[in-house]
């Protein structure tokens, strides 16, 4: 019996060192290498700190600045650990809503996001990432279109030209991946960074 549990042991012990141990340092020093900025993750820093990373969306809520897509993450109630409470952006625990068509608490919730956003951006129909969460809840992204619609805003609250910040939009609007994948996106920190430095040169 020895003789057939052995090489059942040698061959698992060898594959986990091998796909457990092996493979994933060298994956990861290969990234490190190559990549070593995205296997950082990808972290955006200025005046020497980091301010955020480019893969994950953060909360902004000033009328000066371009908000992103609601987030549905949560986490738990300080007050009671059996429970949660809305935090957006929370990367710890990435997440939808899984509230469907027919939720009540979904339309209330779209239409008071409307109404809001109608009344602080007058001008076309409002785009519909700003009123949906996304899968992950983390988006970083929202659409050029989403961050025009938020220009009349912006320059009113900053004093601003519309035009100055609408090329402001499109100079940083980033393409499809590799010309095909995916729709072409505004990264929201990265856009509010270069708002930054364009009010304060």
């Amino acid at each position: 019996m020895l003789s057939h549990l052995r090489p059942t042991l040698v061959i698992g012990l060898g594959l986990t060192v091998v796909t457990g141990l092996a493979y994933p340092l060298a994956v990861t020093g290969l990234a490190g290498t190559l990549f070593p900025a995205k296997a950082a993750g990808s972290l955006i820093e200025r005046d020497g700190r980091v301010v955020g990373s480019s893969l994950i969306g953060q909360s902004f809520t000033a009328d000066g600045y371009f908000h992103g897509r609601p987030s549905a993450t949560t986490a738990p109630d300080p007050a009671d650990a059996s429970k949660t409470v809305p935090a957006p952006y929370n990367a710890s625990n990435s997440a939808g809503s899984n509230l469907g068509p027919t939720s009540a608490a979904l339309a209330e919730r779209v239409k008071g996001d409307l109404a809001t956003l109608s009344r602080e951006n007058a001008g076309p129909a409002v785009p519909v990432d700003l009123v949906t969460t996304s899968g992950s809840g983390l988006d970083p992204d929202i659409s050029p279109e989403a961050a025009l619609f938020q220009v009349p805003r912006i320059a009113k609250a900053r004093h601003l030209p519309e035009e100055r910040l609408s090329a402001l939009v499109t100079s940083r609007i980033e393409g499809r991946t590799l010309g095909v994948l995916g729709e072409p996106r505004v990264n929201v920190l990265a856009l509010n960074l270069a708002l930054d430095d364009l009010a304060h040169p």
